[in-house]
């Protein structure tokens, strides 16, 4: 009997420490709009909070969940793991805040900046329509593990996240890396994927190609001369998608490359190395079998 009590006595103490912190490994750089990798193996699913609300992150069968950092994450990114049987951890990491440049850009069509004819806001509509189905597309495809490389090598003349100024009125933030190259530059596929859209004659961004990575992942390659694929096309690395151009709201040819994960844009370039990210170990907080409200 006083073998039997000992043991329940260390099985208690040892069930408490499980229970009282949990730690899982975080990857990438924790700054405002980065992708960052969370690795648990246990973790049914991850429940992350932003800004945007809280989204739910389906992890790959090894136990990875990619998460897009906003432009304006706020200081603390919070987030529960929750197990197949609905244990929840719950974590918060401090989140660095970016100092973002200020792009003043003239020379731009005034009907492109302050759009009001009834053809410019029904053609925005369409774009609109069109980009929101296609960074919203979900399917369980591993192509991202391919790693990604530039699409066009050439002079950065945006970059993510800039507060943009067109022809002195404040407009919306950028939402990818402008990349100067001659008109007629081939665009590659950034990695392997799938045409989910290639759109032409789009109001702000011309004519525009989108691809799939799998996990709500999506490449965006905007402001072609010319699309070289068709929806529903699957792609390589380094498969020709179009022609770098001057459509849309554009003063010089370039490419628009941006990125977005589960409809939240991050600055492209942190792709470059998804497979090579620095990783840290964090602890968490055990909440119970039960998932709060």
């Amino acid at each position: 009997m006083r073998f039997k009590a000992i043991c329940l006595i260390i099985f208690s103490l040892l069930t408490g420490a499980v229970h009282t912190a949990a730690a899982l490994e975080i990857c990438g750089d924790l700054r405002q709009g980065e992708l960052i990798l969370i690795k648990d193996i246990s973790a049914r699913r991850i429940v992350l909070e932003n800004n945007l609300g809280k989204k739910n992150y389906q992890p790959t069968t090894d136990g990875i969940v990619l998460a897009a950092l906003h432009r304006d994450a706020p200081k603390v990114l919070k987030f529960d793991s929750v197990t197949g049987t609905n244990e929840v951890t719950h974590y918060e990491v401090e989140i660095a805040p970016v100092a973002w440049d200020i792009q003043r850009i003239n020379g731009v069509a005034q009907s492109k900046v302050t759009p009001a004819a009834a053809a410019d806001l029904a053609a925005i509509k369409r774009e609109q329509k069109d980009v929101g189905h296609s960074v919203t597309h979900y399917v369980a495809d591993d192509s991202w593990q391919k790693g990604f490389v530039m699409p066009i090598e050439g002079r950065i003349s945006g970059h993510f996240g800039n507060q943009r100024i067109f022809n002195g009125t404040p407009k919306s933030p950028h939402t990818g890396t402008d990349i100067a190259a001659p008109e007629g530059t081939s665009v590659k596929a950034a990695s392997d994927g799938k045409v989910i859209l290639s759109g032409k004659d789009y109001f702000y961004t011309g004519n525009m190609v989108i691809l799939d990575h799998g996990y709500g992942l999506q490449t965006i390659y905007a402001h072609l001369k010319e699309a070289r694929v068709q929806e529903g096309d699957t792609v390589k690395q380094g498969d020709v998608i179009g022609l770098v151009g001057k459509t849309g709201r554009a003063t010089g040819a370039h490419l628009h490359w941006g990125a977005s994960l589960n409809n939240v844009r991050f600055r492209p370039h942190s792709l470059l190395d998804i497979n090579a990210k620095t990783c840290r170990e964090i602890t968490g907080t055990y909440m119970g079998d039960t998932i709060k409200k």
